[in-house]
């Protein structure tokens, strides 16, 4: 199909092969070369179609963005114009990352400007929660360990992506990662005035987003880094509710967003949620490195209370605090008194363990506390589902489109020689787990219990293996490269021809693990550190 894109056509259907539209005649080959297949949306601003490349082999799909001005003057064209390669300029520099589209061409016809993007094939976050229903929290807490690496590389680039909402973050079918579109070329008619009497830059000066998702100031034209984060705050209730902004109740006195009730989620993340939905932009979190931070403070905040409440000595090498997967660094946890500010990573946990304690004097149970496999104590994991998955369940569920096996308990799990890549294993129980000869490239096994578990000639590249406990594993022969294994626990673990090309991953770590003439170091090189 051929589909016109002239704006006053009634009848923009047209035969697959024809040249001039049938209705209204307008050229349908935009620049000799780009047949439009469909529209994807439509706006003020212009309109967004689904294009095929007619001059390259196999006629490969594309997205054409068109940019239509609002007004004719002179100005306005050339404003319009600026804002264009402005806009043609930055999805050029950002697109180098994987999970962002490419930038492909740019071009001006007509006084219409146009960008061509790579087409994202797969179902945005909003299709998957329609069809599938809400998220669980792990499923939401994965979410976000993907997206603020992405948000994280966009900000270093000096953008505000400023429509930041499930519509606009699609599930790849590719490889089922997280891709995020729509960097937004200007949506707003151009108003020189204010473009020439704001100190921001063009791309910035416009009320760009989407009511319900985009928080106040951006509204008001004054978005910041932590506007992105609100949206993704945003994003996240409607992942764990599957209700949208425009379906949940507001504060009329602070406009604030009233969620908590319409998701269930432990209390611990609902602050990290409830931060990033800080209607007022100084009590927001500013970074992405601060969400990533209060996440993993999670698994051992009794630990640390425990710590705070009776001080002890802490060694240079580890603080003595234990998630249950091994000792957890004296450097990754902030230690009492530092940080003034009310906002502060310690002043929180100070906040969340007074509560605790209050909770306790008041009558209510304590998280009890038992000693872990290092001898430190340490608090009880999250208690995982009832369900025990077996070896045939998780293939056939992987088969159909599952990745999200966090939190699980397998027992005697047998999967050899089978493509799993992209899984999340994050704190699954999996003792003994034989997972020999199996693509586990990418995969999450954050905190996972992999204790004795057989790993050999497995393909774990850029696998995840944070705070994980891989005490006794056969990982020989296996291919770690790039893979994460910081404060992962490897006393004896087999190493023996693996490859750790680029892992994180310590001396000291591989001092407690076995290792040979065979095996490739962090540095490239072959049983040298």
């Amino acid at each position: 199909m051929s589909y016109c894109i002239n704006p006053d056509c009634s009848k923009p259907q047209n035969p697959p092969t024809v040249s001039h539209c049938q209705n209204c005649g307008a050229e349908l080959l935009l620049r000799g070369r780009y047949r439009m297949i469909r529209a994807l949306g439509r706006g003020g601003f212009g309109a967004t179609f689904l294009a095929r490349d007619e001059q390259l082999p196999g006629r490969p799909p594309c997205v054409i963005k068109q940019l239509r001005p609002s007004a004719e003057a002179p100005h306005i064209l050339e404003m319009a114009r600026d804002l264009f390669k402005r806009e043609a300029k930055i999805l050029g520099m950002i697109g180098n990352h994987p999970q962002l589209p490419r930038l492909l061409d740019y071009f001006e016809c007509g006084q219409e400007f146009f960008l061509v993007q790579e087409y994202i094939n797969g179902l945005t976050l909003q299709q998957e929660v329609k069809r599938g229903g809400p998220f669980t929290e792990a499923g939401v807490k994965q979410f976000l360990c993907e997206i603020l690496s992405m948000v994280q590389y966009v900000h270093d680039n000096h953008v505000i992506h400023r429509d930041i909402k499930p519509a606009n973050i699609i599930r790849r079918d590719q490889d089922k990662k997280l891709v995020l579109i729509d960097f937004g070329a200007v949506k707003d008619k151009v108003n020189p005035t204010l473009a020439a009497n704001s100190d921001q830059t063009a791309l910035t000066a416009y009320a760009i987003g989407t009511p319900g998702y985009a928080p106040p100031e951006q509204m008001a034209m004054r978005p910041v880094y932590a506007s992105d984060i609100y949206a993704l705050g945003v994003t996240c209730v409607y992942l764990l509710s599957g209700k949208a902004p425009k379906d949940l109740n507001y504060d009329p006195n602070t406009g604030e967003l009233l969620w908590r009730d319409r998701v269930h989620i432990s209390d611990h993340f609902a602050g990290v949620l409830q931060k990033m939905l800080e209607i007022s932009v100084k009590h927001r979190y500013q970074g992405v490195a601060a969400i990533h931070r209060d996440l993993d403070l999670e698994p051992y905040m009794e630990s640390l209370a425990q710590n705070m409440a009776f001080p002890t000595a802490v060694g240079p090498a580890t603080s003595g605090y234990s998630n249950g997967h091994g000792p957890v660094s004296s450097a990754s946890v902030p230690q009492p008194g530092v940080g003034a500010s009310g906002g502060s990573p310690s002043s929180r946990m100070a906040a969340a363990i007074r509560a605790r304690r209050e909770r306790s004097q008041s009558g209510a149970k304590s998280t009890p506390i038992k000693p872990g496999y290092n001898g430190s104590p340490t608090p009880l994991p999250r208690k995982a589902p009832v369900t025990v998955l077996s070896s045939d369940d998780v293939k056939q569920k992987y088969t159909k489109g599952r990745r999200d096996f966090s939190l699980q308990t397998f027992k005697g799990l047998d999967i050899q020689r089978t493509l799993l890549t992209q899984v999340n294993f994050n704190q699954a129980q999996l003792p003994s787990a034989n997972f020999q000869g199996s693509d586990l490239s990418n995969a999450n096994f954050g905190r996972a219990n992999l204790s004795r578990s057989n790993l050999r000639n497995a393909k774990l590249i850029k696998a995840y293996f944070h705070y994980a406990n891989l005490e006794g594993a056969d990982l020989r022969g296996a291919n770690l490269a790039h893979a994460c294994l910081s404060n992962a626990n490897l006393r004896g673990a087999n190493l023996c021809g693996a490859d750790l090309t680029g892992a994180l991953i310590t001396n000291e770590q591989l001092a407690a693990a076995r290792t040979n003439w065979s095996t490739v170091m962090p540095n490239g090189r072959r049983g040298v550190l």
